[in-house]
């Protein structure tokens, strides 16, 4: 098969951490006689200084024409600690969500047999933990209306959401719940927000469309509340965007590291892959960034754009044997532990592959 891939580096730990996933896509790729045709563009904060935007015309073209876009990170710290930049890497993101469609983030959240421990949640509360949650990733509050009045000393920001945009999100999840345990949980604040009840009202009226599966709809305060109390009790969540934003962040240090987890953002266009983790400029050019999310989220890229399972299979098997191996960076390594540099465990994964 052609795998046409776009590959977006990104800033801070990105090109690093992309650099590790193109050796393990080569490497697979190889191994099952598929012919990779890799697409580099700009965005973040290195397309803002060749560019002067953040997602320039060049690098939407070049992920139009993708089957898929594997994806780094974006940020910088020349522009998060000015509060006054107008343009930021970050409106990058977001033009680049909306633009190519990418409406529901799938994040998904399980644990590794060899790490459980290394979880700051005690062993019995986690263990089992496989949930996936999905965030709308086009709409609510972080594209509402927003602005200043009163020189400058109130500010609003605007949640709005139509039918049409949750139920393209809640379709996703209960077709999802099917394939999985047939258990679905939409995350609201119905008891105080018109758009939470919009939300509830659309997911209840397509509950006759998926008879098998088992829904329930909880508060966000409650969710959050419960992600650290009993997690495998959770199978598929759907949400808003701004609750979905705190929810998968809270959800990924379940595993024992940000680095760990893969998550993917599909879209009308194409589809995205990319590590949950930040930018992590402290670490940038150190080759000290764990590699494995951006890996893993090769391998759902395999699967999911592709319809490669044995592929994603063997890249997930490389994974779990380098965890119970102990080739890992310094972030799983610890102070006892042997810690391995980013390339040497891309390296690593490659070659075992």
């Amino acid at each position: 098969m052609k795998l046409n891939i776009a590959l977006l580096a990104g800033d801070g730990i990105g090109p690093e951490v992309i650099d590790q996933a193109v050796k393990v896509v080569d490497a697979v790729s190889k191994k099952f006689g598929h012919e990779v045709s890799w697409t580099s563009a700009l965005t973040g904060a290195a397309a803002i200084d060749a560019h002067g935007e953040p997602y320039p015309d060049s690098t939407h073209e070049v992920c139009m024409a993708a089957d898929a876009v594997l994806f780094g990170a974006i940020g910088h710290p020349k522009y998060d600690n000015d509060p006054k930049a107008t343009v930021r890497p970050e409106q990058g993101l977001l033009k680049m969500r909306q633009k190519l469609g990418l409406f529901a983030n799938v994040r998904p959240t399980f644990t590794f047999p060899s790490l459980i421990d290394n979880s700051p949640l005690k062993r019995e509360r986690i263990e089992g933990t496989d949930l996936i949650i999905l965030r709308e990733l086009t709409g609510g509050i972080y594209f509402g209306e927003r602005g200043r009045k009163d020189d400058g000393n109130t500010a609003f920001d605007t949640c709005t959401y139509t039918r049409a945009e949750i139920q393209r999100l809640a379709k996703l999840g209960f077709e999802l719940a099917m394939s999985r345990s047939k258990k679905l949980c939409c995350v609201d604040k119905a008891n105080v927000l018109e758009s939470s009840r919009l939300w509830r009202e659309t997911v209840q009226d397509m509950e006759k469309d998926f008879p098998e599966v088992e829904v329930s709809y909880e508060f966000v305060d409650a969710v959050a509340m419960r992600l650290v109390q009993w997690p495998s009790s959770y199978d598929v969540l759907i949400t808003e965007n701004l609750f979905g934003d705190i929810l998968t962040d809270e959800a990924s240090v379940i595993s024992g590291s940000m680095g760990l987890m893969p998550s993917a953002s599909k879209g009308v266009h194409t589809s995205l892959y990319e590590p949950i983790h930040g930018s992590y400029p402290q670490a940038a050019g150190k080759d000290i960034a764990n590699p494995l999310a951006t890996v893993l989220s090769a391998a759902m890229m395999f699967e999911d754009a592709f319809g490669l399972k044995a592929e994603a299979d063997a890249i997930r098997d490389v994974v779990n044997k380098s965890l119970a191996e102990g080739i890992v960076t310094e972030d799983i390594a610890g102070k006892e532990g042997k810690a391995y540099k980013t390339s040497e465990v891309g390296n690593w994964l490659a070659s075992n592959i």
